[in-house]
């Protein structure tokens, strides 16, 4: 069993944050706000992570960027800890997040763990897969582990420490609640169990 300490940090404010229409879920980069928050974040890691992980996302790869500047031995791993994209992209192309407010609202009311919004969407049951395997894989690592992503992926996985991870309807809409009412912020570091019981 490994024994450490993770750090989850969410990434700096993107341009789809600060409302701008997206064009592509994974290439929303930080803006000037964000880079600050993501050099601020840097500043707080003060030691260097045996294992830094990053989702293969632009926001989250620009804000691991000054962790890397910071600490450039630090061995980096690129896992698949992107958001959860329950919205289809190519319905979503040219949206800003106000606009979606209502086909997200549409998808949580509806709470079904299989349903998918479109071919190029994920659902839940998707979802929870990503969040098991990356609970298994990190695990495996022992040590000062950073791991740089998005909000609703740490913060579901934070509650499923917490209460277990369960596929169904009343568990998305207690996630759903819950993520609206707190959020966690961009450039947040929270701090998790490296080792512990499967979700």
């Amino acid at each position: 069993m490994a024994r450490g300490e993770l750090w989850l940090i969410r990434h700096g404010q993107s341009t789809a944050n600060a409302g701008a229409a997206t064009s592509a879920v994974d290439a929303s980069p930080l803006t000037a706000l964000g880079r600050e928050q993501a050099a601020l974040t840097a500043r707080r890691i003060g030691r260097a992570p045996d294992t830094l992980i990053v989702s293969p996302f632009l926001r989250a790869q620009e804000t691991a960027a000054p962790i890397i500047e910071r600490w450039p031995g630090t061995p980096m791993q690129v896992w698949p800890i992107q958001e959860f994209t329950y919205l289809s992209p190519a319905r979503c192309v040219g949206l800003n997040v106000r606009e979606r407010r209502p086909l997200a609202d549409d998808y949580w009311r509806r709470a079904d763990p299989a349903y998918r919004d479109g071919d190029d969407a994920e659902s839940f049951a998707e979802f929870a897969r990503r969040l098991r395997a990356f609970h298994e894989r990190v695990q495996t690592l022992n040590g000062f582990v950073v791991a740089v992503g998005h909000g609703q992926f740490f913060h579901a996985y934070r509650r499923a420490l917490a209460m277990g991870l369960e596929v169904t309807s009343q568990w998305m809409r207690g996630f759903r609640a819950a993520d609206l009412a707190s959020p966690l912020g961009n450039g947040e570091i929270v701090q998790a169990p490296l080792a512990g019981s499967a979700l």
